[in-house]
């Protein structure tokens, strides 16, 4: 029997505590090709997982242009405001009137001239009669500058005081006025004599004195008949647009607003100014109603939709987004809130097609074998297929995995 022989290594000398060990350094492990093959299961795994998820998710979504022509209707509609319901037999939908009220005011330029005389006050001195005396109107009084005056009334002249045997004069205050027009009657304080005396004894006793300086000659601005009547056309103007606008957006965009079923009218003009003032400028207002008879976006659009729909070619439909009206009042009564308009109707017609017979014809179609198929309906004038996820070739079977998206019109094209 043989005998084993083991090698026996002297065991290593002891390191002391205090010395750090170096750790034993292994080198990694190789994997093997069981492992290898493990891994590639696994990539192979989820790759069929992930095309049957694609597939269990796949979806087509199919855009059809069908094949449009214009339509065009013409029909007659009443808006009543004394019914609340559609009468589509009759052809009658309920109307509103709505009415509202606005102002305006604005200073004005006076455009007119007028030429002034200069006025003033003179004190007339009786030195000559302790008589009183009572003067004519339009005395004439002369300035030291020769400038000619007149009383604007009759004057009565006071008499004179006699004191310690001496005169004492009295005196009265005159309004007078300049015998022209212009400024160079505008003078200052000065001494006046009375033109009528000249060459007589009491041309030195009756006298005057101005106090103050003659003002208000010359050119001044005056209010004229045409500026008053230009100011009224054109806060007139002003005030009916300000109360259509208010009224717009009173109505909302719940109803139509037709200008030509609206009316304004003239509440009020007033003027703080009438022609011949004298007066730079001048404040004139002007206030104004206006009413309309409107009627509802949703109900035109009910009654238009079913007149178009009653009056199309079977297996026709109507594109609504392309839908027109043209509106023409044929006459207003705003008395009884009636108003009898002419409609010009222009839309969209296409061919109706049953799309879940369309669903069923393409369902396991390839993406050529689509197109083929869709190109081939006379119906259709353009379509486009896409397909989801990106490596699916073919249409679903199951149909609510196709969408078809139909009609699709570009109404920017339209009429």
């Amino acid at each position: 029997m043989r005998k084993k022989i083991l090698d026996i290594l002297p065991k290593e000398p002891s390191v002391p505590s205090c010395e750090i060990k170096e750790p034993l350094v292994r080198d990694k492990e190789l994997p093997t090709k069981s492992n290898k093959k493990g891994l590639w299961f696994l990539i192979l795994l989820l790759l069929i997982l992930t095309v049957m998820f694609g597939f269990k998710i796949s979806r087509a979504e199919i855009k059809i242009w069908p094949d449009t022509e214009t339509t065009v209707l013409e029909t007659e509609l009443s808006i009543d405001t004394s019914i609340q319901y559609l009468d589509f037999k009759n052809k009658v939908i309920p109307g509103q009137v709505f009415e509202v009220e606005e102002s305006v005011s604005r200073i004005f330029s006076s455009s007119g001239k007028t030429l002034k005389k200069a006025e003033g006050v003179i004190r007339l001195y009786n030195a000559y009669t302790t008589k009183s005396e009572i003067w004519l109107k339009g005395t004439r009084f002369v300035s030291a500058e020769g400038k000619l005056f007149k009383s604007k009334d009759r004057i009565y002249v006071p008499g004179a005081e006699i004191k310690d045997g001496k005169i004492i004069p009295r005196y009265i205050d005159v309004p007078v006025i300049a015998a022209e027009f212009g400024e160079d009657y505008n003078i200052g304080p000065s001494h006046f004599s009375i033109f009528v005396y000249r060459g007589t004894p009491r041309y030195t006793k009756f006298y005057g004195e101005s106090l103050e300086s003659m003002k208000g000659g010359g050119e001044s601005p005056q209010v004229t008949a045409e500026d008053l009547t230009e100011a009224e056309e054109i806060l007139t103007e002003e005030a009916k647009a300000k109360s259509v606008r208010s009224l717009r957006e009173k109505v909302g965009d719940e109803f139509i607003f037709l200008t030509d079923i609206s009316k304004t009218e003239i509440t009020e003009k007033i003027s703080l100014a009438k022609a011949g003032d004298e007066m730079s400028g001048f404040t004139f207002k002007v206030k104004t109603k206006a009413i309309a008879l409107i009627f509802k976006k949703q109900e035109i659009e009910r009654f238009t939709r079913d007149f178009i729909v009653s009056r199309l070619p079977e297996q026709k439909l109507l594109y609504t987004e392309s839908l027109k009206i043209d509106y023409t009042p044929q006459l207003v009564d705003w008395e009884s809130g009636k108003v009898n308009l002419s409609l010009k109707l222009s839309c969209k017609i296409y061919p109706k097609t049953d799309l879940q017979a369309l669903k069923r014809g393409l369902m396991g179609k390839t993406l050529s074998e689509t197109k083929i198929f869709l190109e081939n309906q006379p119906e259709f004038i353009s379509t486009e297929i896409k397909f989801w996820p990106f490596w699916v070739k073919s249409i679903p079977k199951d149909l609510d995995k196709i969408e078809i998206k139909y009609p699709i019109i570009d109404v920017l094209r339209e009429i």
